[in-house]
């Protein structure tokens, strides 16, 4: 009985928890928030095929029309993993597992198709309309932008975890003004700001 009063209360599963994010800063950590709060009660957001082509929406990305959705959950599954392990070891100084880091570095070889331009019909430049990929080339741009990211020291040093103790998704910080504290104002922010409220108010 007092192991059962001790457990963490449980988290209901909203729609707005299995909501996927895109706005972790970078492709590599979209992936990782593909995962919800790590690592008490994880809400996974990304488990079907369905959810696997809203993600590649969101990312601006698109796959060949002959994919396998179970096999590319299966990778994506395990490189978000990896990815989780060695970005989290660039906050809490624990060293990733070398199945992590060799996982990586193979799906990076892949060369992913070149980006390309073009001129839009009001004169602007912009990328060449979504390309579509293999799985293979799909792993390659998380795996490359994930190598990038923990390579360029600038870019790593603005690496945060979500203040929110039940939350702690990993995102960038913008870099310009306040330092980013919480993954988004609209959700963790405005939960922490609120449970101050009604704390200070029932204060004696």
């Amino acid at each position: 009985m007092d192991a059962e009063q001790h457990e963490p209360p449980r988290t209901r599963v909203t729609a707005r928890l299995r909501a996927l994010r895109f706005d972790a800063g970078t492709l590599c950590l979209n992936l990782v928030a593909t995962v919800g709060r790590r690592p008490g009660a994880p809400v996974e957001r990304m488990g079907d095929a369905e959810r696997l082509e809203a993600w590649c929406r969101g990312a601006g990305l698109a796959l060949e029309d002959d994919y396998d959705p179970q096999d590319v959950l299966r990778s994506l599954h395990a490189l978000r993993a990896a990815a989780h392990d060695i970005a989290s070891g660039a906050l809490d100084a624990h060293r990733p597992r070398q199945e992590s880091v060799d996982l990586v570095n193979r799906l990076a070889r892949t060369e992913p198709p070149a980006p390309q331009l073009e001129l839009s019909a009001d004169g602007a430049w912009v990328a060449e309309g979504r390309r579509t990929l293999s799985k293979e080339a799909l792993l390659s741009l998380v795996a490359r932008d994930l190598i990038d990211l923990m390579t360029d020291g600038a870019r790593r040093s603005r690496l945060i975890a979500c203040a929110s103790e039940v939350c702690r998704m990993l995102c960038l910080d913008s870099g310009g003004g306040r330092p980013r504290k919480w993954c988004s104002m609209r959700r963790c922010g405005n939960q922490a700001k609120a449970a101050g409220r009604r704390l200070r108010e029932s204060a004696p």
